[in-house]
């Protein structure tokens, strides 16, 4: 399974990433083990994305969960940087330069594109999936309703009480 350059509508590579997903998922409900999982599915299987990882809510800040890619920021205050904004507003976002969203907080200098997609439970938000990119305008909105749905499989799969605070 490789990861088009552009994706076409007929593409057939979120679907298939969704069945390897749910294939790893089943009948696991461990949170740290299935967002390793998926961090790890999703780094080997897209192409040009330079970290993969999670983060999630204590109190009223993000702590780095299982990620794949170089060292990362440990703790993200909520309403801080993509990720904290994401989480704050429940809404992902996706952002083409970093360098040009106002406080984006650089763990990784390289980075030029970042998609973050929060992950809800019991309707709050307990974490959000976090993508980088070393390549401006990488993720397009076909990786973001891709990935939102592989979230969406991940909510149902989980006991967030195991990390919820």
């Amino acid at each position: 399974m490789t990861h088009p350059s552009t994706i076409d509508p007929g593409s057939d590579f979120y679907p298939a990433l969704h069945r390897a997903l749910a294939a790893l998922l089943a009948g696991e409900r461990d949170p740290i083990a299935n967002t390793a999982n998926m961090a790890a599915l999703i780094y080997q299987e897209m192409e040009r994305v330079s970290w993969v990882g999670f983060y999630f809510k204590r109190a009223s800040e993000l702590v780095l969960g299982p990620f794949q890619g170089p060292p990362a920021c440990i703790r993200i205050p909520f309403g801080e940087g993509v990720c904290g904004l994401a989480a704050q507003s429940g809404q992902s976002l996706r952002v083409g330069r970093v360098q040009d969203f106002p406080g984006h907080i650089a763990c990784d200098a390289r980075a030029q594109s970042e998609l973050v997609i929060p992950i809800r439970w019991a309707g709050e938000v307990v974490g959000v999936l976090d993508l980088d990119s070393h390549i401006a305008e990488r993720f397009l909105e076909a990786d973001q309703i891709g990935l939102a749905s592989c979230v969406r499989l991940l909510e149902c799969a989980v006991d967030w009480r195991l990390v919820s605070s």
